[in-house]
């Protein structure tokens, strides 16, 4: 499928609605039962991870992590499931996922938040890289 790409020669830089909007069509457009077993996930879009996220991993820029999974998932989940817990929930970080974007022009936008959505997802559930890239390639992306 030939994906459109938006020129962006006249636009300014995507703002966090824009990455939000391209993780929601992302999320819409998950293979089955990948989608299915995100259902209950919800996704946040930030400009950078909190500095404690980034202390926590050992990074020293907040350039080097595009996107985070925060809660409890089906690997970690026991047979009944917890209260009180927050949601969980991807988190895309505007600033390096652009920074990304701008170094690698193979890649469109929505490929990118894509494959950061999907990869924070897949680890989270136990899936192998291989999984992730047979679900990758099973995606629509969103139009850029």
């Amino acid at each position: 499928m030939a994906v459109k790409k938006t020129d962006w020669s006249g636009l300014p830089a995507p703002t966090l609605d824009d990455i939000e909007a391209l993780a929601s069509a992302a999320l819409r457009a998950l293979p089955e039962p990948f989608a299915s077993l995100a259902a209950d996930v919800t996704c946040a879009v930030a400009e950078f991870a909190e500095d404690d996220v980034l202390e926590g991993f050992g990074m020293e820029s907040p350039f080097e992590l595009m996107g985070l999974f925060s809660g409890i998932g089906m690997t970690e989940d026991g047979a009944t499931p917890q209260t009180g817990q927050l949601p969980n929930t991807v988190f895309l970080y505007r600033r390096a996922i652009l920074d990304y974007w701008a170094e690698h022009d193979e890649n469109t936008l929505g490929e990118i938040v894509t494959h950061v959505l999907i990869h924070e997802l897949g680890h989270h559930f136990g899936f192998s890289d291989e999984d992730m890239e047979a679900i990758e390639a099973a995606a629509q992306y969103a139009d850029d």
